[in-house]
């Protein structure tokens, strides 16, 4: 009998030994940073965690609420980029880019899209830039290219003041005023004061959710996936 119970004793002190080491092992694995951190990365798991079944406007929006975390400043610059799949480093971009990396979570390739329609129909774009050709690099960074390509794809609906004319997921568009443009996805998230749907964007210091849905004119209202 007292053999058993020492058998007994010494496993359960080799099982325990077992699960410390485990759990010390588990501690030490390394955890993402922001410096390693790249727009594939953002996976879909860590999306879809917010809902078990999210729906595709649903994972849209999460997607770009994702990057409120990682992309925290505003860079215009012209940047090389693969094709297709290319985008400027995780933690910078405009505001087009929080479309595409949010398109891109739900399979739609905004740079790919854009340039194979642009080449096969490059005289409805817009010659605001003076190119002769598509350029992979930086024609779907362009809001003017963006609401051509929506336009054409039958996205648009018609423009409104009304709030509760736009749905979760909508792109907007809107006329800054001297040239300049600008996009954004309508949230499913409510502003607490004004009751407007607040708009994911990058106006120039990061992705944020915001109440700007009414500061400047709209200009241009898509509905891609709830069409």
């Amino acid at each position: 009998m007292k053999i058993i119970y020492t058998n007994i004793y010494s496993l359960y002190i080799y099982t325990a030994a077992l699960t410390i080491l485990m759990l010390v092992a588990s501690c030490k694995q390394e955890r993402p940073t922001i410096e390693k951190l790249t727009n594939d990365k953002i996976t879909n798991a860590v999306i879809s965690s917010v809902k078990i079944n999210p729906t595709i406007t649903e994972k849209l929006i999460q997607s770009g609420l994702l990057q409120i975390k990682y992309t925290r400043s505003y860079d215009p610059a012209y940047v090389k980029i693969k094709y297709p799949g290319g985008d400027v480093p995780i933690e910078t971009g405009v505001c087009t880019d929080v479309v595409i990396r949010a398109f891109r979570k739900v399979g739609v390739d905004l740079q790919k899209e854009v340039h194979e329609d642009m080449k096969r129909n490059f005289h409805l774009y817009p010659k605001n830039w003076g190119l002769q050709k598509p350029d992979t690099n930086i024609d779907h960074r362009r809001v003017p290219n963006l609401m051509v390509y929506l336009q054409r794809q039958g996205k648009a609906v018609s423009v409104t003041n009304n709030k509760e004319k736009f749905l979760p997921g909508d792109i907007v568009t809107w006329d800054l005023g001297f040239g300049q443009q600008h996009i954004g996805i309508v949230s499913y998230n409510l502003s607490t004061n004004t009751k407007n749907p607040l708009i994911i964007h990058n106006i120039g210091s990061g992705t944020k959710e915001e109440d700007i849905l009414f500061n400047w004119k709209i200009i241009g209202q898509y509905r891609y996936f709830n069409s």
